[in-house]
């Protein structure tokens, strides 16, 4: 036996995007063992990607199973233009417009609408500090105590927590796009608040129906769009009584149509997707990458 090749080796891909979050997405629905960090960040140097979903056989009658790597190689629990990206193509390969997989962060329901827009129901937001998770206990996550910058005059401060199966932390601003989040962000990202690193978004609120946004993505960098960024923001924003249930949230790469449905609490994101092109991952740049198993 020589060395075993890794899971994306000689694989073909689809490179596509929703609102710029680039998204590459390879099928192993038909045999394909799990992608380990190394190879995720090999697959990114070789197809630059902000999120890689694999898709993987479905347990039960959902349409496949999936796990999400970003770019560093850490795995996401959940990727509202990824989801969007993958159920177009899904929908296209079966001709049906309601779909349903199979993430880390629970079974997620997707569909097309009339307008050729598709919907990702991203579940209910998780809003208790241990669900999100925080370090230490907050009894509102609304806005919690932490800051940069000059003590007496932060950069940000007292940003409202979420989780959309991913940790969210949302700092209110007059202009997203004032600030140095690239240089911010990493700091944010790996604060000691979040065990689990957190995205970091800067948001504003210039209308009762829109929401204004700029994303440090876990694991990602600086992203054009963060579908659970503008989950995560809209719902902040309602529970801060800024917006209604409603909104757009616009972003770098676009606008998202969000709403979170009072019946259920349930988070609806709506946008496009673009095919980008298609692609074969080169074996011997991955070679003995995904080796050690």
């Amino acid at each position: 036996m020589g060395v075993s090749m890794g899971a994306l080796a000689n694989r073909d891909f689809v490179k596509m995007n929703g609102l710029g979050n680039e998204i590459v997405i390879v099928d192993l629905r038909h045999g394909g063992s799990p992608i380990d960090a190394a190879e995720a960040r090999a697959a990114a140097s070789q197809e630059p990607y902000d999120q890689l979903m694999a898709l993987y056989p479905a347990r039960g009658n959902e349409d496949a199973s999936i796990r999400i790597y970003n770019n560093d190689g850490s795995e996401a629990g959940a990727c509202g233009n990824g989801m969007r990206c993958v159920a177009a193509l899904i929908s296209e390969e079966t001709g049906r417009a309601e779909l349903k997989f199979v993430t880390r962060a629970g079974t997620v329901a997707c569909w097309r609408g009339k307008n050729g827009l598709f919907t990702v129901d991203m579940g209910r937001p998780r809003l208790r500090w241990d669900e999100i998770p925080l370090a230490q206990e907050f009894a509102d996550t609304r806005h919690i105590e932490l800051e940069i910058g000059p003590r007496g005059a932060p950069i940000l401060h007292s940003p409202s927590v979420v989780s959309m199966g991913n940790p969210h932390a949302i700092f209110w601003v007059d202009d997203p796009s004032a600030y140095d989040l690239a240089k911010i962000g990493p700091l944010l990202e790996h604060h000691p608040m979040f065990p689990e690193r957190a995205n970091i978004t800067l948001a504003a609120t210039p209308s009762r129906d829109h929401v204004v946004i700029r994303t440090w993505e876990r694991g990602a960098g600086l992203t054009k769009a963060c579908g659970s960024a503008a989950c995560a923001a809209a719902v902040a924003a309602a529970r801060l009584g800024r917006v209604g249930r409603v909104v757009t949230v616009t972003l770098p790469g676009g606008d998202l149509g969000i709403e979170w449905r009072q019946a259920d609490d349930h988070v609806l994101m709506t946008g496009p997707v673009e095919y980008e092109h298609k692609g074969r991952f080169d074996a011997t740049s991955l070679a003995g990458v995904g080796a050690a198993r």
